[in-house]
């Protein structure tokens, strides 16, 4: 029997494990649901009962401080609002705190984050705590998170009209995520396997670009980034929501190791498809349905659509069951106990 980590690896590499392996990321209220329904709050604990093999190490930041009013920013400027659920609140974005600038000097002006204003020296602990474990690091974003600073209307004009704003706001989180990876690599003396690198690309019907806007604005700080992850030893586990199938050639040729969430959105982003085209270059990690699925289904059809995706994407190796997202707070438990006692050999 393979070790978590051993599994992780294996599949990120498309090699066959002993069976698929399986990872775990859900929102402050979906873990309180959980809690509330399982009678003890010990995250290591249900993790260890849902036999996840990935865990995710985690550094203390700034704290968000209110700007308004019920509205909050956090370090990189920004901005939301918070939404109840029965389990707790929820955040929810809004135009962020660049949203409004005129000049270009506002945007050289902002208070940028630096990699000083994070704390390190938790993570030898987890590595050690974890070590049998595969270890997930980051939430580096070089497109989207700048959008949402700067509104997402404002970033695809500036992409027309201003491109150096936009290849400004993008060099900025490149630049802190590079010595923020580095960093983390040294505190853990390499031990970091998958790097986390986000910029979701997609609708529910197609790329929210055109793939010559991608290849400007976006692509050169994927590059630099998968490079640099490469040459700290890890893999990269890139995460795009929605349909981008006509990106995926792309986001192979850049160096991405691993795709994330392959959101079921239409018939180019279903396992087969996937598999079939993208199989013998690319691994995959998610695609159990957030939308309609988990929420909503009943835990048979959960327990079928897993044995679907373990059965077809790991065929040989190369998938890591997950959820299309993070688990949202109207998942009921006995959902996601599904997903995860659902036999997984393939």
């Amino acid at each position: 029997m393979l070790s978590p980590r051993e599994r992780v690896l294996a599949a990120a590499r498309r090699e066959k494990p002993d069976r698929v392996p399986c990872d775990f990321w859900a929102e402050p209220p979906t873990w309180e649901r959980l809690f509330q329904w399982m009678g003890y709050r010990e995250r290591d604990r249900l993790l260890k009962e849902l036999e996840v093999d990935i865990r995710h190490l985690d550094v203390p930041t700034l704290p968000d401080h209110e700007v308004a009013p019920g509205l909050f920013q956090n370090m990189w400027g920004e901005r939301y609002v918070y939404q109840s659920t029965p389990w707790g609140p929820i955040r929810h974005d809004t135009r962020g705190a660049l949203a409004d600038a005129q000049s270009f000097d506002e945007l050289e002006s902002f208070s940028w984050p630096s990699p000083d204003d994070l704390d390190y020296s938790g993570l030898a602990e987890q590595a050690r705590r974890w070590s049998e474990y595969a270890l997930l690091y980051g939430f580096a974003d070089v497109w989207q998170r700048p959008a949402l600073v700067r509104g997402w209307e404002q970033m695809f004009v500036d992409m027309v009209e201003r491109p150096d704003w936009a290849h400004y706001l993008s060099r900025k989180f490149t630049d802190f995520y590079k010595e923020d990876y580095a960093r983390a690599a040294e505190a853990t003396r390499g031990r970091i396997d998958l790097y986390l690198l986000i910029s979701d690309l997609g609708s529910q019907t197609g790329p929210l670009i055109s793939r010559a806007i991608f290849q400007e604005f976006v692509a050169p700080y994927l590059r630099e980034m998968i490079d640099w992850i490469h040459a700290l030893g890890g893999l990269v586990l890139f995460h795009s929501c929605g349909s981008i199938y006509p990106l995926i050639e792309d986001l192979i040729a850049l160096g991405v190791d691993v795709l994330d969430p392959i959101q079921p959105v239409g018939p180019f982003m279903a396992p087969e498809s996937l598999k079939t085209q993208f199989g013998d270059r690319l691994a995959f990690h998610g695609g159990i349905d957030m939308q309609r699925l988990l929420p909503f289904g009943e835990p048979s059809q959960v327990a079928a659509e897993v044995r679907r995706y373990c059965t077809v994407l790991g065929e040989g190796g190369g998938y890591i069951l997950a959820p299309a997202h993070l688990f949202q707070p109207d998942v009921p438990p006995e959902n996601i106990f599904a997903m995860y006692r659902t036999d997984r050999h393939g």
